[in-house]
């Protein structure tokens, strides 16, 4: 069984081009996640109805589910818009909620301009380590092609439908 000491720190580390303005994919991908964030990625008991990231620091990271229950994933850190965000993972590698800040890894979202109209978009998932044991089953699941990259993707679209 691994301990946390085994645990790899490598954060994951995605991005990509978007034919919009950092203001404009700034705002798809926090005031907008509920458009283009699968309702299978949530850790609710029951499904899921609607996300919502609360634009300002402290802000809850929560989805709304059918039952009219609402199940926090996470919490706003840093909140710079429309250049950057970090929200606070509070999800368990078994895909529970953690209220404790400590054992929470953390995602960072940056939005450079780029030439022509594009906007480039940063993603980091870092800290995997603060999970403890399980951790590298997270870390494994984010960085598959479903996870970040996927979603990454699904923000593109969304994003450039609405520019």
């Amino acid at each position: 069984m691994a301990t946390a000491n085994q645990i790899s720190p490598l954060p994951v580390r995605k991005n990509v081009s978007v034919k919009a303005s950092p203001d404009h994919a700034f705002r798809v991908f926090t005031e907008g996640v509920d458009a283009w964030w699968p309702r299978s990625h949530h850790i609710g008991k029951s499904p899921m109805k609607r996300n919502i990231i609360e634009g300002r620091v402290g802000g809850r990271c929560y989805s709304e589910q059918l039952d009219n229950t609402e199940c926090d994933w996470g919490s706003i850190l840093v909140w710079d818009p429309p250049r950057r965000f970090v929200i606070a993972w509070q999800v368990t590698p078994d895909w529970n909620y953690e209220p404790d800040l400590a054992k929470s890894s953390e995602v960072e979202v940056r939005f450079t301009p780029e030439p022509e109209g594009f906007t480039r978009v940063d993603l980091e998932h870092r800290y995997f380590e603060r999970h403890g044991v399980g951790a590298d089953i997270l870390r494994t699941a984010i960085d598959h092609p479903g996870g970040w990259n996927g979603m990454l993707q699904l923000f593109r679209a969304e994003a450039e439908r609405k520019a």
